[in-house]
């Protein structure tokens, strides 16, 4: 079992974009920092359902493809559900549609207890207030031998990061500089001790660095 991270970053290492609106709650910079990644046939089909074969291949397909390979339960922030616009809706199932792109148990970090979401593709939502470690040990179980995603958000990966508890995080660095946000690597200096790093250079321009714990 590995514990996994990936996550698009800009040149300024920003994880996560400042520019939402309520009128536009994803925002244009977030469109920025993933339009490479979003653009391949496996984030086509898989995401936003598109069947027809559409999207980018090459190297980026290649990692779009890996992001959903072996995993067996995924974990994530409230942001990344959408609490954080819907938290007084009891009947909000997050914002990934009705077919979450999941098919496997996913811990929402939150404060605030809600039943758990159950989707027809696998997908469930378990709403958990607990640290790093606890909520792992109950990913790790529930992922029966396959891997733990920690999805995001950003602070969420710094907190697994900080705690050393991820065993591979790639991150493709996109090339744009966004200017505002929140940063990956903020307090996680020399990080990349007890790593080994492998870095590829897509068509797209984009960086994709991989650290692989010893």
């Amino acid at each position: 079992m590995t514990v996994r991270v990936d996550l698009n970053i800009s040149l300024e290492g920003f994880a996560a974009t400042a520019d939402q609106t309520p009128e536009d709650p994803i925002g244009r910079d977030w469109m920025r920092l993933v339009a490479a990644y979003t653009g391949t046939r496996t984030m086509q089909e898989r995401v936003f359902g598109d069947t027809s074969g559409a999207g980018t291949t090459g190297v980026e397909e290649k990692y779009a493809s890996a992001y959903f390979q072996g995993i067996g339960a995924e974990i994530m922030g409230a942001g990344m559900f959408g609490l954080h616009l819907h938290g007084d809706d009891p009947e909000w199932r997050g914002w990934w549609g009705d077919e979450p792109p999941f098919s496997c148990p996913v811990f929402v970090l939150t404060h605030v207890p809600r039943p758990s979401i159950a989707f027809d593709n696998g997908t469930v939502f378990h709403f958990v207030d607990a640290s790093p470690e606890k909520v792992l040990r109950r990913a790790t179980e529930a992922a029966a031998g396959a891997d733990v995603r920690v999805g995001g958000g950003v602070d969420v990966v710094r907190q697994f990061l900080s705690a050393g508890l991820v065993d591979r995080l790639h991150v493709a660095v996109v090339p744009i500089v966004l200017g505002q946000g929140i940063r990956l690597w903020d307090g996680l200096r020399g990080f990349e001790d007890g790593y080994d790093i492998t870095s590829e250079v897509a068509e797209s321009g984009v960086t994709h660095i991989t650290f692989t714990r010893r």
